[in-house]
C-alpha cells in the first residue's frame, strides 16, 4: 500500500506539475482522502508488529499532507494580488496542453495577450508604488511569486515545443505573443526582485527572506514527527549542549595554549586549510581513514560497493552561497574557492573548510553517514523513503560524531575543536531555527549569533541562514541533526549499553529499517506494539 501511495503522488505530481495550481491541490486532497479512508478500513489486530508500525506511519504521513495543504492553499491567497488573474491563465492554458485539450492558435492568442496585458498593469503598479517591505511575511510572498512566476515560465516553453512545428496554424497566432509573454514575465521577476524584495541580482539567492510558520506551526510539525518536547524545552536541550560544547572547547584551548579564549584557537585551527588544488585529495584521505576506523572497530557493515562506489565534484561559487561547507549522498560535492571568487571570499572558504573541521564532515557525509545511508536505503525497505526526516536521515549522520568523540577519534587538540566546532553548530541550529520561526530572531540576528556563538566565517553564516529560510526546509530541518542524533544516542544506551546488543547489530538495524521518525524506530527495534493515532511519548533528553 505504501509503494502504491508513493507511486500514485509521483505520477499525481508529474501530471498536474504546476506546483501551486489549485487543480493539483484538489486533486493531492482527494487522493489522501480517499487512501485515509482505505487504510481506516484495515484491521489492525490481522497485522504483524511490523506492518502495524507501517500503519502508523502511513496514518500519520497521510493526516499531515490534508493539513499541509489545507496550509498551502490558504498561503496561496497572499500571492493573489501580486500573481493574479494572469498564473491562473497561464496554469489553465498549461493543464489544457497537459490533458490534449484541442485548443485554438486563437484562444492560446487571446489567452496570453490578456495575460501580457496584465503583467504590464502590474509592472506598472509596483514601479509605481512599489517598495521593498519590512514586513518579512510580505517579502517572503514576494519571494514566493518571483519563484513560481520562474515555473511557469519554464512550464510556458514546454507548452509552446509541444505545438511547435507540429501545428502551423497554432504557431502562426501565438509566436508573437509567446515571446511577448516570456519577456514580460522576465520583467516582472527583475522587477518584484528588486522592488519589493529588494534583491537586484534577480535569481532571488542574493537575499535573505523567510516566513516564520509561528509556534503553532512548529508544534503541527513536532507532532509530525513524534518529538514530544516544545519547541522551548528544545531549546533548552540545545543550550545545555552547547555549554558542554564550550567547556570542552576550552579543554581544548588551554591544550594549545590559548587558555580560556577558544574563539582564539578556533581561529588558529582555520588556518590549517590546504592549498588550492589539494581539498579532494585531502577528501579521499579523510575518507579512506573514517572507513578503516568503523571496519577495524567492528562497527557497522560496510559493504564493499558502497565503499568503492562513490563520486567527488567540486561545487560552483553560486551555489556555495547557500551551502559553503560539504554536501554529500550518493556523491560528494566539496566547497573550496574557485579562481573566479573574490580574495576575501576565498579565505573564509578556505578557512571554513579547514582539515580539522573537513575531518568530521567527511565521515558525516560519506561513511558511516549519508553515503552509507544512502546506499542501504536504495536496498532495504526503500518504501519507507515515504517517511523521510531530517531526524533520521541528518541524525543518524551527527550520532556519528556522537560515537566517535567518544571512542577517542579525535586525538590532537586541534581535531577535537574541528568536531566541537560542528557540535556547537547543530546546537545553535536548534535555537536559530526555532527562534526565527517564532518571531523572536530576525536573518541578521541568526547570522549575527552563528559568527558570535560558534565562532562562524560571516560568509558562512550567511549561507546556512539563506538555506534555512528561503523555502527549501520545513522549521524544523535544522534542529533535526542534534535532536536525531540525541534520539539514536538514548536509544543506544537502552539497545546497546543496557541491553547488551552488539554495536554492529544496532547500527546495521537501523540502516535496514529505512526512514522513519526516531520514537517509531524505537518502537519497532525494542518491538513496542503501537494503536492508531499515536501520538510522542518518548522523553529522551532528561532536562
Amino acid at each position: 500500500m505504501i509503494q502504491c501511495v508513493t507511486a500514485d503522488i509521483s505520477d499525481i505530481k508529474k501530471f498536474y506539475k504546476i506546483t501551486f495550481s489549485k487543480t493539483r491541490v484538489r486533486r493531492l486532497e482527494k487522493y489522501f482522502r480517499d487512501k485515509s479512508a482505505e487504510l481506516a478500513a484495515v484491521r489492525l489486530d490481522q497485522l504483524d508488529s511490523e506492518d502495524q508500525i507501517d500503519y502508523v506511519l502511513l496514518e500519520k504521513y497521510l493526516n499531515r499532507q490534508l493539513k499541509a495543504l489545507e496550509e498551502f492553499e490558504s498561503s496561496l491567497e497572499e500571492l493573489e494580488s501580486i500573481i493574479e488573474p494572469f498564473a491562473s491563465n497561464l496554469v489553465d492554458l498549461i493543464e489544457r496542453r497537459q490533458r490534449v485539450v484541442p485548443t485554438t492558435g486563437r484562444y492560446a492568442a487571446e489567452a496570453l495577450s490578456a495575460v501580457s496585458e496584465d503583467v504590464t498593469r502590474k509592472l506598472h503598479a509596483i514601479t509605481k508604488n512599489g517598495s521593498q517591505s519590512q514586513d518579512p511575511a510580505a517579502r517572503f510572498a514576494a519571494y514566493r511569486a518571483v519563484n513560481y512566476v520562474g515555473e511557469l515560465r519554464v512550464a510556458l516553453e514546454e507548452w509552446m515545443n509541444f505545438y511547435k512545428g507540429y501545428d502551423p496554424e497554432f504557431t502562426w497566432w501565438t509566436s508573437a505573443p509567446f515571446q511577448q509573454t516570456l519577456r514580460q514575465l522576465n520583467s516582472f521577476r527583475a522587477t518584484v526582485n528588486s522592488r519589493l524584495i529588494g534583491d537586484s541580482s534577480n535569481d532571488s539567492t542574493g537575499d535573505i527572506v523567510g516566513q516564520p510558520v509561528g509556534r503553532s506551526g512548529i508544534l503541527a510539525d513536532l507532532d509530525a514527527q513524534f518529538i514530544a518536547y516544545s519547541p522551548e524545552e528544545l531549546i533548552k536541550i540545545a543550550d545545555k549542549e552547547y555549554a558542554w560544547c564550550e567547556n570542552e572547547m576550552i579543554k581544548a584551548s588551554r591544550a594549545l595554549g590559548y587558555g580560556v579564549d577558544w574563539r582564539a584557537a578556533l581561529e588558529h585551527v582555520k588556518n590549517l586549510y590546504v592549498e588550492p588544488g589539494q581539498q579532494t585529495r585531502l577528501v579521499h584521505e579523510l575518507s579512506a581513514e573514517a572507513v578503516a576506523y568503523v571496519k577495524h572497530h567492528d562497527l557497522v557493515t560496510v559493504p564493499v560497493i558502497a565503499e568503492e562506489c562513490w563520486r567527488t565534484f567540486m561545487m560552483e561559487p553560486e551555489r556555495q552561497k547557500v551551502n559553503p561547507f560539504f554536501l554529500g549522498g550518493e556523491d560528494l560535492i566539496v566547497s573550496y574557492p574557485t579562481d573566479t571568487m573574490s580574495h576575501s571570499d576565498k579565505l573564509m572558504s578556505m578557512r571554513g573548510n579547514n582539515r580539522p573541521m573537513s575531518r568530521s564532515t567527511v565521515f558525516h557525509e560519506l561513511i558511516p553517514g549519508h553515503h552509507l545511508q544512502m546506499h542501504m536505503i536504495a536496498r532495504y525497505r526503500s518504501y519507507r523513503s515515504l517517511f523521510t526526516t531530517p531526524f533520521w536521515i541528518e541524525g543518524w549522520a551527527f550520532y556519528w560524531e556522537f560515537v566517535l568523540w567518544d571512542r577517542g577519534f579525535a586525538e590532537t587538540p586541534e581535531e577535537k575543536i574541528g568536531m566541537l566546532f560542528w557540535r556547537m553548530h547543530r546546537c545553535a541550529r536548534i535555537v536559530f531555527s526555532l527562534k526565527f520561526h517564532m518571531g523572536q530572531m530576525t536573518p541578521q540576528e541568526c547570522i549575527d549569533y552563528l559568527v558570535e556563538k560558534v565562532g562562524h566565517e560571516r560568509a558562512t553564516a550567511e549561507g546556512e541562514v539563506r538555506r534555512s529560510f528561503n523555502g527549501d526546509y520545513n522549521a524544523l530541518y535544522q534542529a533535526g541533526y542534534m535532536l536525531g542524533a540525541l534520539q539514536i544516542y538514548a536509544m543506544r544506551k537502552e539497545m546497546v549499553e543496557g541491553a547488551g546488543m552488539p554495536e554492529k547489530e544496532f547500527h546495521d538495524r537501523i540502516l535496514k529499517e529505512g526512514e522513519m521518525p526516531i520514537e517509531i524506530l524505537r518502537a519497532l527495534m525494542q518491538d513496542r506494539k503501537l494503536q492508531p493515532g499515536h501520538k510522542a511519548a518518548w522523553e529522551f533528553y532528561d532536562l
